[in-house]
């Protein structure tokens, strides 16, 4: 070991290597509760080229390795392992070009993702990925997960925005398919080898994105519903009524609702009754009037259906912020909660809401004074179950049960969170 820290610190320089007492803590773990454990060596490239010999050296003396970007991951994948070597891609950071013709963006792996959201908004473009996790989490890493996030109803997960890129191999070969253009069937198209490998193929350094065009007005609405089939209906109907300009169908059960309003923020619920189910939509045109109208129309419309029990649509941009710091609120409920089951599974649209029911009467028959928080992206098949007693050994036993409960319904133990350490034996079973 002491023999490939001395050529790493000839490497990089002593100002981009730490050991021992010299790595913060807040390179033992990332956001996904799994047990923090400090890395041997902590080394932060700044390039490209450094990161490869970097990795050439860590082969050379079978150095097993844990790749960090912004340490947000809810799978444990950045998280060190016994023995292993840390590589934080933080300073590798930087956007490189902005293409307003094409509408691409190229940038350094490092870079946050609000970063390039602010920069391409700057174009007036849009990059349309978001997370609540966006001014912390950086792109390789939304790559390396094939993150999702609350726009995948209409722009897909993060491998459809996806050009090009370049990444680093274990023995430190550099790949590089830094491809700008939409078509191109020139060979195999090796992004896709990289994209949601959580680099265990590659360390990705470098990426090329497709922008969008920055839509001219938002609408957002909080709607109250009975039922969850209420909400299904209603996806058909804004689906068929509003077209591609549906941006966000968030569903949220009442358990979650209220827990967010009772512990995370101090403002009055924005619906006067209560209902099983609320449901946060949210529509984008380049019409401002035209929008407003249309997004009023589909609305009402599915009132008068009997679809949506109440609703209030946002008067400002203030108003839609509000509706969104609810369905937002999981990152602040996470610090205040204590021991929890964190679950980010995959179903079919139509068991989403019976799933859901078998698993809280399954888990309330188990475990005593156990709160089951439910809410998800439904319109991309995603549900988020967020279950505690309070109890630390209580958390795993509740994974196992969850794991165990999706393969029942023959749906996917992670939608976007990924695999990391978390998971990884059930990926068999």
């Amino acid at each position: 070991m002491r023999t490939l820290i001395n050529e790493l610190s000839a490497l990089l320089g002593a100002s981009s290597l730490f050991i021992g007492d010299d790595i913060s803590e807040k390179y033992y773990a990332d956001w996904s509760g799994a047990d923090p454990c400090a890395p041997v060596v902590l080394v932060k490239p700044k390039t490209t080229d450094q990161l490869s010999k970097v990795m050439a050296l860590c082969h050379q003396y079978d150095q097993p390795v844990v790749v960090q970007g912004g340490l947000t991951g809810l799978a444990g994948g950045a998280t060190p392992l016994d023995g292993e070597l840390a590589v934080s891609l933080e300073r590798m950071q930087g956007i490189e070009e902005i293409d307003p013709l094409a509408m691409t963006l190229t940038a350094l792996a490092g870079t946050p993702l609000q970063v390039l959201q602010d920069a391409a908004d700057e174009h007036n473009l849009s990059l349309p990925l978001d997370l609540g996790a966006r001014g912390s989490c950086q792109i390789g890493g939304n790559v390396s997960t094939n993150a999702g996030g609350t726009e995948v109803i209409r722009y897909g997960m993060t491998r459809s925005l996806v050009l090009g890129l370049e990444a680093v191999l274990a023995d430190g070969t550099v790949i590089t398919a830094m491809n700008k253009m939409v078509k191109n069937n020139s060979g195999y198209d090796l992004k896709h080898l990289f994209i949601g490998s959580e680099g265990t193929l590659g360390i990705v350094t470098r990426v090329v994105l497709q922008l969008q065009p920055k839509a001219g007005s938002s609408h957002t609405a909080l709607c109250g519903l009975n039922s969850y089939e209420s909400a299904t209906r209603l996806l058909v109907g804004l689906k068929a009524s509003l077209g591609s300009g549906l941006t966000g169908f968030e569903l949220m059960w009442d358990n979650y609702y209220n827990k967010v309003l009772e512990m995370v923020t101090d403002i009055a619920d924005p619906l006067e009754g209560k209902f099983p189910f609320y449901l946060l939509v949210e529509y984008k045109d380049n019409n401002a009037e035209l929008g407003s109208e249309r997004f009023e129309s589909a609305l009402f419309q599915q009132l008068e259906l009997g679809v949506i029990a109440d609703a209030v649509i946002a008067k400002s941009h203030q108003d839609a912020a509000i509706f969104w710091q609810i369905r937002d609120g999981i990152g602040e409920l996470l610090q205040v909660l204590g021991p929890v089951s964190n679950q980010d599974v995959s179903l079919p649209i139509s068991e989403i809401g019976v799933f859901a029911e078998d698993l809280k009467e399954r888990l309330v028959a188990k475990y005593a004074n156990i709160d089951l928080l439910l809410f998800g992206h439904i319109g991309d098949n995603n549900l988020h179950a967020v279950a505690y007693t309070g109890l630390e050994e209580d958390k795993f036993k509740i994974n196992h049960d969850i794991m165990l409960m999706i393969g029942e319904y023959s749906g996917a133990i992670t939608a976007e969170h990924g695999i990391g350490v978390l998971k990884r034996d059930y990926l068999s079973q």
